[in-house]
């Protein structure tokens, strides 16, 4: 049966008030002819065509309600409402939530759809090849997802009001914590605004040392290696930067306890030059405060990482271009500052859609339309990521899957962070291949011998892995205690006494091995092995007090060539050399 919409209707004066006609009819001999259904969708031809027809499909359980009736509650247009569920262009994000709200559904679950449809549609509008507008070898002005490091101090702007606080602070304090939420932009002010203001004009002035690290899964290793290293006579700062890391890589409560001792000591010790500035997400402090040591110097000097002010925002905008003798349209920059507002953790977003805008750049002008058509501050990371991954075989699109699983550690209690990994870790088939193209996009950062992704803002704002995350979560997290348990066994030289047992092994029963590398797989074949043998070993074992623990010749049967067929010690008899042996006569 066709299905009308309210938007087939257009107002027209009768002789004495208006009534409403169907859009494009007409009165035929006195009849008012019939108003033009819905256009039919195909919701597979595409991301914009099964978004409309999801779409309708909630219009249609919310009871149906007329176009004119949602336009009220939505506060937007029938014919911008109509046009959202037409299935001919993508609505807009705000349209589209209003449709949704209006209808009774979950923002926050249609806003990832509409994330992904536009990824998708964006990707399939370029077929899969990502626009460029740039040479090769040109170096953006803009680093995306990617933080500012001690050699893009030259293109780091506005925080200098912060910056200043921090260095003067250090001149009055040993320890400094600077806490912020992720994407506050606290590892680009360590890096690229305190290194470099630190070593050229810090207490003591040129000569200053710095050294930087972040804890992973073996803090104290690293902490020990930078103090082992700096010199006795220069004023020292140890930067520490993702200090969340000893929650989210360091397993170890030992380890973790030793590594916050050994931190307290070089700052309360007596050598006065050594200062200490920690980079913290904000959502750990609690975590962080349960630490005796580590509370105590909380005590201290903090300094939280808030928003950016207007005049700082359009710095960080404008800035980067104008020192490549490029420059931003206005109304790219009032845009930008718009749809930043209010949006906590928004730095990340913001480099990224700039980075992509300057790709899509019309000569030397940064303008709206390559804002636009980049997907915007909500839609440039997701549809980056997307295109490359629309870009790929089948094959490295699960290469693609496996990997960014490996890359992120599910949060309990605590949004999902970023995983820093080895590159061992990952020995899936043509992954070089894989890790380049994803990094040559930004999304990933290839260390000497380490993979991480660029920021924790992908995890939020590419719906294709947010779908990943949450698929099958508790099996996620079944893979990556089966990766540290298999770590640890390799770091005890494949001891026999780390290998599963018990529930931990009984939980891989019935599960198939595709997606672990070689050394998962060993630990898993191995621990199933050796609980194969020792079940053979307990069945063959006699039953009752005559019973052994260990190889022994049962009653009644010759022992091998060589060997004495000592009594079982449960019958009060004990082997020689052992604890409590028997005298013999």
């Amino acid at each position: 049966m066709a299905r009308w919409q309210e938007s087939d209707f257009v107002a027209t004066l009768g002789h004495s008030h208006a009534m409403l006609i169907p859009a494009g009819s007409a009165y035929v001999n006195g009849v008012r002819a019939m108003p033009r259904p819905e256009r039919s969708l195909d919701p597979t031809a595409g991301p914009v065509q099964m978004l409309a027809a999801e779409l309708r499909d909630l219009r249609q359980r919310a009871g149906n309600p007329g176009y004119r009736k949602l336009a009220a509650e939505a506060g937007y247009s029938v014919a911008a409402l109509a046009n959202a569920a037409g299935g001919r262009s993508l609505p807009s994000l705000p349209v589209t939530l209003a449709f949704v709200r209006a209808c009774g559904g979950d923002p926050s679950v249609w806003e990832r759809r509409w994330r992904q449809a536009a990824a998708e549609w964006a990707a399939s509008q370029s077929n899969g090849v990502r626009h460029r507008t740039s040479a090769v070898d040109e170096e953006p002005p803009y680093l995306g997802l990617i933080s500012y490091g001690v050699d893009e101090a030259d293109r780091y702007f506005g925080r200098q009001r912060i910056l200043t606080q921090l260095v003067e602070m250090l001149g009055e304090h040993r320890f400094i914590a600077v806490f912020g939420a992720s994407g506050s932009g606290k590892s680009s002010l360590l890096r690229a605004g305190l290194i470099p203001a630190w070593r050229s004009g810090g207490p003591d002035g040129d000569g200053n040392h710095v050294s930087l690290i972040t804890p992973g899964a073996e803090p104290r290793k690293a902490l020990r290696e930078v103090l082992g290293r700096m010199p006795a006579t220069a004023a020292v700062l140890l930067v520490v930067d993702q200090f969340e890391e000893l929650f989210t890589l360091c397993r170890d409560s030992a380890e973790r306890g030793a590594f916050i001792t050994e931190l307290a000591e070089a700052v309360e010790g007596t050598e006065p030059r050594t200062r200490v500035v920690i980079g913290v997400r904000a959502d750990f402090y609690a975590l962080c405060a349960e630490s005796a040591p580590l509370a105590r110097l909380l005590a201290g000097a903090n300094i939280p990482v808030g928003p950016l002010a207007p005049d700082e925002l359009r710095v960080v905008i404008t800035e980067p271009a104008r020192h490549t003798r490029l420059s931003v349209e206005r109304a790219l920059v009032t845009k930008i500052m718009a749809d930043a507002d209010g949006q906590p953790g928004v730095l990340p977003l913001v480099s990224h859609a700039l980075l992509e805008t300057w790709r899509h750049r019309r000569g030397d002008v940064l303008t709206l339309a390559g804002y636009e058509a980049a997907g915007g501050m909500s839609g440039a990371i997701a549809q980056t990521a997307e295109s490359v991954y629309q870009e790929l075989v089948a094959r490295d699109r699960e290469t693609v899957q496996q990997v960014m699983a490996r890359l992120v550690t599910l949060g309990e209690g605590v949004p999902d962070t970023r995983r820093r990994i080895q590159r061992d870790e990952l020995d899936q088939p043509e992954v070089s291949a894989v890790l380049t193209r994803l990094a040559d996009a930004r999304l990933l950062v290839l260390g000497a011998n380490t993979v991480e992704i660029a920021h924790e803002a992908l995890i939020r704002a590419w719906p294709r892995l947010d779908d990943w995350l949450h698929a099958d979560r508790d099996d996620l997290k079944l893979r990556r205690r089966l990766t540290e348990a298999s770590l640890i066994w390799q770091s005890h030289d494949r001891d026999s006494g780390a290998l599963y047992r018990g529930a931990p092994l009984a939980a891989w029963d019935g599960r198939g091995m595709r997606g672990l590398n070689a050394l998962e797989h060993a630990f898993l074949t191995t621990s199933r092995e050796r609980q194969a043998r020792e079940t053979t070993a307990q069945r063959r074992r006699p039953a009752g007090p005559g019973a052994t623990t260990e190889r022994r010749v049962q009653p009644g049967r010759a022992a091998p060539r060589g060997e004495r067929p000592w009594p079982d010690p449960d019958l009060g008899h004990h082997r020689p050399g052992h604890a409590g042996a028997a005298a013999r006569p």
